[in-house]
């Protein structure tokens, strides 16, 4: 396969940069991996995918370095890392990135980008990227991916000209996973997709926490089914307070695709398990702020939200 010759850089090779940077290796990009406490086990044994849709993968040797100064300038970004990291990361991929480089977060939540944006060079491009799979590390270099991995694109800010240019950016990286095998879009307007992928990230993480259940548990009981239903209504409220109008028929949607998964533990609850912090600012707090500005309020999202603070601290103070 002829492949465009660019210089891919994964910042955060845990289960998101792991899966997506080794796929993309595989299918023969110039990628590098910037690892912090699972290098030495990457550098030995290399990068294993057990996937239910690809099949065993693995890419070694990988081009995995432990110093930012040793990475060479990319061109593409990927951060995979979690969003409460954001401040720390943002000197490595200053440093990591070659002129005029795409910076792409592959991050759940809302405004991720606005809180990175002001300590990254004007120089640089930013993208949000939407990741909608199953996935999750089992061990250092070792990754899980039970279903789905398509990941969507939106420009957020930079040097890009105008909106067109900053599309064809988009479009740019879409072409990347695409000639890897994933589905991916280039998608016009970041923060109305970035709401809608809160309509499942909303209940689904914060609940598998509170009620310690997976997808399958919740989606079997009624009361929990129900509650799941009701949060995705408001966040379907607020998403139109804030001018993003989601689709009526979305949020059933996404129960009925959440029935068809295999039994999955949303990301946060395994931040949880390993008492890593929460991503509550992006997740919670972010939408929460923007849709009570925008005069809307969402009651469950809040004691949900409040809920997993209490957790959150009681976990990182053990």
């Amino acid at each position: 396969m002829t492949v465009p010759p660019v210089r891919i850089g994964v910042i955060g090779t845990g289960a998101i940069g792991g899966f997506y940077g080794l796929m993309l290796a595989r299918a023969g990009f110039d990628v590098h991996f910037l690892l912090r406490s699972e290098y030495a086990a990457v550098a030995e044994h290399g990068l294993r995918l057990n996937s239910q849709v690809h099949g065993a993968l693995s890419l070694a040797p990988v081009q995995a370095y432990h110093d930012v100064a040793e990475l060479p300038p990319c061109d593409w970004l990927l951060v995979g890392a979690k969003t409460t990291g954001n401040a720390e990361l943002a000197p490595l991929i200053a440093r990591a990135a070659a002129p005029g480089a795409k910076v792409l977060l592959l991050q759940n939540g809302l405004a991720v980008e606005e809180g990175l944006r002001p300590l990254l060079p004007d120089s640089l491009h930013l993208l949000g990227g939407l990741c909608y799979i199953c996935v999750h590390r089992a061990a250092p270099g070792v990754i899980e991916h039970q279903a789905l991995g398509a990941v969507h694109l939106g420009y957020h800010s930079g040097p890009a000209a105008d909106a067109a240019a900053g599309q064809a950016l988009a479009e740019e990286g879409a072409a990347l996973f695409r000639a890897a095998g994933l589905d991916s879009l280039a998608m016009p307007a970041l923060e109305h997709a970035r709401w809608q992928k809160l309509v499942w990230n909303i209940p689904y993480n914060g609940l598998s926490v509170l009620l310690d259940s997976g997808t399958r548990a919740l989606m079997a009981n009624a009361d929990s089914r129900a509650l799941i239903a009701a949060i995705m209504d408001e966040v379907m409220a607020g998403a139109a307070a804030c001018g993003h109008e989601l689709p009526a028929g979305y949020p059933a949607a996404m129960l009925s695709a959440t029935e068809r998964m295999p039994d999955y533990l949303p990301s946060m609850y395994h931040d949880f398990a390993q008492r890593r912090p929460l991503e509550l600012q992006a997740i919670y707090d972010a939408p929460l702020a923007a849709a009570a500005a925008a005069g809307a309020a969402m009651p469950r999202i809040e004691a949900l939200q409040r809920a997993l603070r209490f957790i959150d601290a009681r976990n990182q103070a053990r």
